[in-house]
């Protein structure tokens, strides 16, 4: 038996978070997501030309998952972008459609 703690994922989680923001659900995400196109890679493989990307690095995994986790740690796969708008733009938005006379979502009404 070695002395040596191993990690059981490779690439350690920690590190893993780091790449995505620290976020836990935007890693799964992000690994789920990218585990399924390259399920997807494999799946179309000998039926022509695909619109599917390959796995981004060489990996001795069989496992797409494993291998979506091995590209995000280098650094080939990135979250996109938040598009969620933001509560400014919300509450114009709500303005707009209740006509310009409405008070704001956040407005302390005891005035």
């Amino acid at each position: 038996m070695s002395n040596k703690s191993e990690a059981l994922i490779n690439p350690p989680v920690e590190n893993l978070l780091d790449q995505v923001g620290g976020s836990n659900f935007r890693l799964v995400a992000l690994a789920a997501s990218r585990g399924r196109q390259i399920n997807n890679y494999h799946g179309q493989l000998g039926k022509g030309i695909g619109s599917m990307v390959p796995p981004q690095v060489s990996s001795t995994s069989r496992k797409s998952l494993s291998i979506a986790f091995e590209e995000i740690a280098a650094g080939k796969i990135v979250p996109a972008e938040d598009t969620e708008p933001a509560l400014d733009e919300d509450a114009e938005i709500l303005k707009a459609l209740l006509g310009e006379d409405a008070p704001a979502p956040h407005e302390d009404e005891t005035a």
